[in-house]
C-alpha cells in the first residue's frame, strides 16, 4: 500500500496515540487501523460532499421544493448501495481470508463470483426506475412539483444503478487486500468529476435536477471502467500497482463462492435496506409536517452523512484487519482488534460531533439562501440531535465491520431492524400526528443509532462469530449458527 501523509491521517494517529498512551488499545493497531481507515473516511468524505453539493447547488437555484423532490427519489437511489454495499460485505469477508492465507489465486474468482452477482441484480432495478419514476415517487408525496422533480432526478440515475454497485465491489475487493489508497483515490477523483460537471450542468446549462443525476451517472460510469482496468493491468497510471489482479476472461461461475456470497452479503443487504426501506415511510410521515420540514431533515441527514464517514474507514478497517487474522487462524488477535478499533470510533466520532454542532448554523445556511426561512432553525436543531446520536452510530459501523469479516452478518441485521421499524418510524408518526412535534422527529434519530450499537456490540464479546468466521475460511465449510 502506497503510504501518504496528509492532515486526516495525522489526526487519526494522533487520537490513536492518545489512547495507546493511556492503555485502551495497542498503537501498532491504532497505526495499521488508521493506515487503512483515513483513505475510506476521505472516500466518503468526498461522496458524501458530492451529496451535500447537489443538493446545496439544486437548492440555491431551484429552491426547498427540488431538495424534497430529489429526497423522495433518495431512497429508491438508496436501494443501489444497499445492494452494492451487501454484496460486496461477502467480497471483503472473502478476499481479507484468502488473502491473509496468501490464497491468492482464489481472490480473482471471488470478484469475479462478486462482478457478475450484482450485475444480474442490479439490472432489474435499473429497468425499473427508468419506466416508472412518477409512480414510484408519487408513492412518497402527493406534491406535484416535488414529484416532477423526484421523477426526473430517478430517471437518470437508473442509467448510473449498475455501475454504482459494481464499482463497491472493485473497492471492497481491493480493501480485503490491504489497499485503501487505490479506492480513495479512484473514487475521489469520481466524485470530483461528479461535482465540476454538477455545477456545468446546473448553473452553466440550467439543468436542474437532471443536472444533478447526469453528473453522478458519469462518474459512476469513470470510476467502475478505472476499477475494472487497474484489476485487469495490475496497476493504475498514476495510482501505482494493484494489491491484485483479475482476470476478467474466465470463469464467472463458481457455485460454492456464489452461495458464500450470498449468504455473507444477504444480511447486509437486508441491513442496508432497513435504511432505505425505512426512508419511505418516514418522508411520507415527515411531509405531513410540510415541505419546509422536509427540506430541514433532508440537510440534517446530509450533515449526519458527513459526520457518520469516519464508520466507513473503521467499518472497513475492522473487516480488513479482523479477516486477514481469521485467514491466518489467529482468532484472539481478531477479536483485539475488533475491540480496540471499536475504542479508536467512539473517540473519533466523538470529535467530529462536538466540532459539527459548534458550527451547526452556518452549515445549514450553505444549503438555504434565504436567512429567513423556516427551514434553517428546524435543520438546525436536527443537527444538534444527530450530534449525539452519530456517536452510538459509529460502535454500529465499526462493529458491523468486524462481525462482517466473520460472516456472523445477521445480528447487525437485527439491530438495525429493530432500531428503524421498533423505534424510529413511530416516533416520525407520533411527531407528525400528536402533540409530542418535531421533538418527535429529534427522538428518531437516537432510536436509529443506539439499538443497533447495543445489539452489535452484544453479539460481539459473545465470541460466537468465531465458530461462523471457521466456515468462510479457504477450503472450509459453511457453518450455520
Amino acid at each position: 500500500m502506497v503510504s501518504r501523509t496528509n492532515p486526516l491521517q495525522l489526526l487519526l494517529l494522533g487520537i490513536g496515540t492518545v489512547l495507546a498512551r493511556l492503555g485502551t488499545i495497542s498503537l501498532e493497531r491504532a497505526r495499521e487501523t488508521t493506515d487503512l481507515a483515513w483513505p475510506r473516511i476521505v472516500t466518503g468524505l468526498a461522496r458524501m460532499s458530492k451529496g451535500v453539493a447537489d443538493v446545496a447547488m439544486v437548492g440555491v437555484v431551484l429552491g426547498p421544493t427540488a431538495i424534497a423532490g430529489m429526497g423522495f427519489a433518495g431512497p429508491y437511489w438508496g436501494m443501489t448501495f444497499a445492494i452494492g454495499g451487501g454484496m460486496a460485505a461477502g467480497t471483503i469477508a472473502l478476499v481479507s481470508q484468502r488473502y491473509g492465507a496468501s490464497a491468492d489465486d482464489e481472490i480473482g474468482q471471488v470478484v469475479r463470483s462478486s462482478a457478475f452477482l450484482v450485475t444480474v441484480v442490479a439490472l432489474p432495478v435499473s429497468a425499473l426506475f427508468w419506466a416508472v419514476p412518477v409512480e414510484l415517487v408519487s408513492l412518497l408525496s402527493d406534491d406535484p412539483v416535488a414529484i416532477g422533480y423526484g421523477a426526473d432526478y430517478l430517471r437518470v440515475l437508473a442509467l448510473g444503478v449498475p455501475f454504482a454497485i459494481l464499482n463497491q465491489i472493485g473497492s471492497r475487493a481491493l480493501v480485503g487486500a490491504d489497499d485503501a489508497w487505490t479506492p480513495m483515490v479512484v473514487r475521489s477523483s469520481g466524485a470530483l468529476i461528479n461535482v465540476v460537471l454538477n455545477a456545468v450542468f446546473i448553473f452553466a446549462l440550467d439543468m436542474g435536477v437532471v443536472g444533478a443525476a447526469l453528473g453522478t451517472v458519469i462518474a459512476s460510469i469513470c470510476v467502475t471502467t478505472a476499477f475494472a482496468l487497474g484489476l485487469a493491468l495490475g496497476r493504475l497510471p498514476g495510482i501505482g500497482e494493484f494489491p491484485i489482479r483479475v482476470r476478467w476472461v474466465d470463469r464467472y461461475l463458481e457455485r460454492e463462492l456464489l452461495a458464500d456470497l450470498v449468504a455473507i452479503g444477504l444480511p447486509v443487504v437486508g441491513r442496508s435496506s432497513v435504511w432505505t426501506v425505512a426512508r419511505f415511510p418516514i418522508l411520507a410521515f415527515v411531509g405531513l409536517f410540510g415541505s419546509h420540514v422536509v427540506a430541514a431533515y433532508i440537510i440534517s441527514r446530509r450533515i449526519w452523512g458527513l459526520m457518520n464517514t469516519p464508520g466507513w474507514g473503521f467499518g472497513l478497517a475492522a473487516s480488513s484487519l479482523v479477516g486477514q487474522s481469521l485467514g491466518a487462524d489467529d482468532e484472539e488477535t481478531a477479536a483485539q482488534y475488533g475491540r480496540e478499533i471499536t475504542v479508536f470510533t467512539v473517540v473519533v466520532y466523538l470529535f467530529a460531533a462536538v466540532v459539527v454542532a459548534l458550527f451547526a448554523h452556518p452549515i445549514v445556511r450553505l444549503f438555504v439562501n434565504d436567512p429567513a426561512s423556516p427551514t434553517v432553525p428546524v435543520a438546525v436543531a436536527l443537527v444538534y440531535t444527530a450530534c449525539i446520536a452519530v456517536v452510538p452510530q459509529g460502535v454500529t459501523n465499526s462493529v458491523a465491520g468486524a462481525l462482517d469479516a466473520t460472516g456472523d452478518t445477521n445480528w447487525p441485521f437485527y439491530g438495525r431492524a429493530i432500531g428503524m421499524f421498533g423505534f424510529a418510524i413511530p416516533l416520525v408518526y407520533l411527531g407528525a400526528t400528536t402533540s409530542l412535534g418535531l421533538f418527535g422527529l429529534s427522538l428518531s434519530f437516537l432510536a436509529e443509532s443506539v439499538p443497533g450499537a447495543l445489539i452489535n456490540y452484544y453479539r460481539f464479546r459473545s465470541g460466537k462469530w468465531k465458530a461462523i468466521s471457521r466456515g468462510y475460511r479457504p477450503g472450509e465449510p459453511a457453518v450455520d449458527d
